[in-house]
């Protein structure tokens, strides 16, 4: 099904609002999705600056995708952090024939825009190395990845950050151990439309060693309700692991032999069970690039020479 919105979803009381509670901030996110498919800022509550970005590289804004894009396809996922003034949107695009996979971060203030953050992967984007792109006019995310969680299982702000950053020290040089995060039975990833199941062997099999890094990581939002958060991060491959053995024995060669980055916008679905699902748009960009969003930045290290880093133990949050 490809979803066009139309002037009639937007008129919504959010310009109303004393302040902006998660219908509010759902409210601007269906605004901003008809205003970027329509091409026209007027059909958002926008600042009079507005910041912007487009697979790590700021701009003027409107321009990118923003003058590109012609439909949306299927129905997205959309998160949303009061607490933070955040917005997560995750869903499928055409640029005309072009399919692309969308991940949009937007912060609101006063009830307006001011921030715009895009991660697009279309196969350009990801087709040095390759990496998995499934079809947009296929692809149907779960509706279920909206539902909240019920409330006797969910975790607090400050757990849901612990185990999204457990997940990415267990995803840096991955050697089989899992460092400060915890898997639910059946748990599943989606990353450009393509799913894995059983993540948890995955990472135990030890066949992601040669991502060396996850760095700059930062969660800047969590929808307590839906019981996510959503984080922005780029992965290192060095390129100086050629083959590597796997938990099991199995030799393996690495799909990277050049130093080589992915930005990636990821999601993590979490009660107490632990992670239950995963939705990440991946786009590759120039070995090490630094998100213009990043305000603390990692020093430089090499994760095959450093204890793995720990977990949080405070909501990291952005404020």
């Amino acid at each position: 099904m490809i979803l066009v919105l139309g002037a009639a979803a937007l008129c919504a009381p959010w310009v109303r609002a004393a302040d902006c509670d998660k219908a509010c901030l759902e409210q601007i996110a269906a605004a901003y999705r008809a205003a970027y498919l329509r091409h026209d800022m007027s059909l958002a509550p926008f600042a009079k600056r507005v910041r912007y970005s487009e697979n790590n590289a700021e701009m003027t804004f409107p321009d990118g995708t923003w003058d590109t894009v012609t439909q949306e396809v299927d129905t997205p996922l959309v998160l949303s952090d009061p607490a933070t003034g955040q917005i997560g949107i995750y869903t499928s695009v055409l640029q005309r024939q072009t399919q692309g996979f969308l991940a949009v971060r937007l912060k609101v203030r006063d009830r307006h825009i001011t921030e715009v953050e895009h991660v697009i992967a279309t196969l350009r984007n990801v087709s040095a190395p390759p990496v998995p792109m499934g079809d947009v006019l296929q692809y149907h995310r779960d509706p279920a990845l909206a539902a909240p969680v019920a409330l006797g299982e969910r975790l607090s702000r400050a757990a849901i950050l612990q185990l999204a950053d457990g997940y990415f020290s267990t995803l840096q040089y991955n050697t089989g151990e899992i460092r400060g995060t915890r898997f639910a039975a059946g748990a599943v990833r989606h990353e450009n439309g393509v799913m894995w199941t059983d993540l948890e062997q995955g990472f135990r099999s030890g066949r992601y060693r040669y991502n060396n890094r996850v760095r700059d990581r930062d969660c800047f939002l969590v929808d307590e309700e839906r019981g996510f958060t959503m984080c922005r991060g780029f992965i290192d491959h060095k390129g100086v692991l050629d083959t590597y053995t796997m938990t099991d024995g199995t030799p393996v060669k690495s799909n990277y032999q050049e130093p080589q980055s992915w930005g990636f916008l990821e999601a993590f679905k979490i009660s107490r069970d632990g992670i239950h699902a995963v939705e990440a748009t991946f786009s590759a960009v120039p070995y090490y690039l630094r998100s213009p969003w990043t305000a603390r930045p990692d020093p430089p290290y090499d994760a095959a020479k450093v204890t793995p880093r720990a977990a949080p133990t405070t909501d990291r949050a952005s404020k």
